[in-house]
């Protein structure tokens, strides 16, 4: 259950996904709390980083692994504005994260609960509580909004750059 700190850090989580819109990236943007600090933070980047794990929460992940000297991080919690993939869900597996709180659903690729329950597998040594659904009507807005510019910037591109 989402409380008050849940909401106060996912809208933390909303202003780096509108980082990762300025760039052109997908809006996710994700943040890594241990005992009520930020302990790292990230957006998505695989575009302009040329690298495709540069998700928000592997941004995020490695930064928090850097800052605390471990790749283990018992005790701390990941807020992203998306529902993580297999590679993201992986990742917090193998840090060791406490706990996974999310916003919107990933209905095509989400490995949390929407088409994978990654952390169910049974081979999983690891699972972190999960809370999905946090301010999900505003991280879902952030995410339509964004593909609703591309989608119309493509429409005018191939219209002769007249908007329709």
């Amino acid at each position: 259950m989402a409380d008050q700190a849940d909401i106060d850090w996912m809208k933390q989580a909303l202003v780096l996904a509108q980082q990762a819109a300025a760039m052109g990236e997908v809006p996710v943007g994700a943040l890594v709390v241990l005992d009520g600090q930020v302990i790292g933070q990230g957006y998505n980047q695989p575009i302009s980083a040329h690298d495709p794990c540069a998700h928000a929460e592997i941004v995020a992940l490695r930064e928090a692994a850097l800052r605390v000297g471990n790749y283990r991080l018992p005790g701390a919690q990941v807020y992203v504005t998306l529902e993580p993939c297999m590679m993201c869900t992986g990742a917090m597996v193998h840090a060791r994260i406490e706990r996974l709180i999310y916003g919107a659903s990933e209905p095509k690729a989400g490995a949390v609960q929407s088409r994978l329950q990654g952390f169910e597998l049974p081979h999983i040594n690891h699972r972190p509580a999960v809370t999905g659904g946090v301010l999900a009507t505003e991280c879902g807005e952030q995410l339509s909004a964004f593909f609703r510019t591309r989608r119309a910037l493509k429409r005018a591109s191939e219209a002769g750059g007249k908007v329709t």
